[in-house]
């Protein structure tokens, strides 16, 4: 039995068998979303094999449970390759997401917007990215199943049910290209120049591992960015993990409103 399979069956025996419908994937300051679901909260190290992080402003549980009447699995923080240089380290977290019954995985996180229509404060449906930094989690993947198409990673049905959730919603919500650098130094304005010049409409250092990933193990994928920060060179504002925190619950808090009037929508 596969240890995906093996962690299901634990997290099932605390939360109950029922498939769990998608999975929620929550960036830096994003973790109180986690409070909002009527369930079982599981922390990261109770889950042999599966990877905890270091990250300050992530929540680091699963929680299982319902939010808006769908039946969820909330990841209250993500591991990132930048802690210990492994792109494939959200793997098994998809996994297990599979293994509960899930098809799809809605991942969030936080970025630095490249566009000045696209403030501080703002959501950002991806609608596609760019991978600088030229790593790859499937690297190292023997079967012909690591050639994974990307022509439409950002599902479009998906895309347009979560657009038309924030519309339900009142809520603002751009759209645009998330370019992903490594991290964990923040981009140079060098960079920024270089990303926006390719297309990029915001950066972060997280997401396309877990995109690609995602749709290796044949899951249906979307992604909101929450805008904590201008580019480098784009603003007098001086970039910390901190700001990251500070300002993340301002976006997180019109992101919840999109993710609930989404859930609802498929009652």
């Amino acid at each position: 039995m596969s240890k995906s399979v093996d962690l299901a069956h634990i997290i099932q025996a605390r939360a109950g068998d029922a498939p769990v419908r998608l999975g929620i994937i929550l960036g830096s300051g994003l973790g109180h979303l986690t409070g909002a679901v009527e369930g079982v909260s599981i922390p990261y190290s109770d889950l042999p094999g599966f990877p905890v992080g270091n990250v300050s402003g992530h929540d680091k549980q699963l929680v299982i449970g319902n939010l808006e009447g769908q039946r969820v699995a909330i990841f209250g923080g993500r591991s990132h390759y930048y802690e210990q240089g492994d792109a494939n380290v959200m793997r098994l977290p998809l996994a297990v997401l599979q293994a509960l019954g899930a098809d799809t995985v809605i991942a969030t996180n936080a970025a630095g917007s490249l566009r000045a229509d696209v403030p501080t404060g703002d959501i950002m449906l991806i609608t596609d990215h760019i991978n600088f930094s030229g790593l790859n989690p499937l690297i190292g993947e023997e079967s012909d199943a690591r050639f994974v198409p990307m022509t439409d990673a950002y599902d479009p049905a998906l895309r347009r049910a979560l657009l038309n959730a924030a519309a339900s919603a009142d809520v603002a919500m751009a759209q645009g290209v998330y370019a992903w650098f490594s991290g964990p130094s923040f981009e140079t304005p060098a960079e920024i120049r270089a990303i926006r010049a390719l297309g990029a409409d915001a950066v972060g250092m997280s997401t396309v591992p877990e995109v690609i990933l995602a749709r290796f193990l044949g899951l249906k994928v979307a992604a909101i960015s929450t805008i904590t920060n201008m580019g480098a060179g784009l603003s007098d504002e001086s970039l910390s993990h901190a700001q990251t925190k500070a300002m993340a619950p301002i976006g997180a808090a019109k992101l919840e409103m999109v993710l609930r009037s989404y859930l609802r929508s498929l009652s």
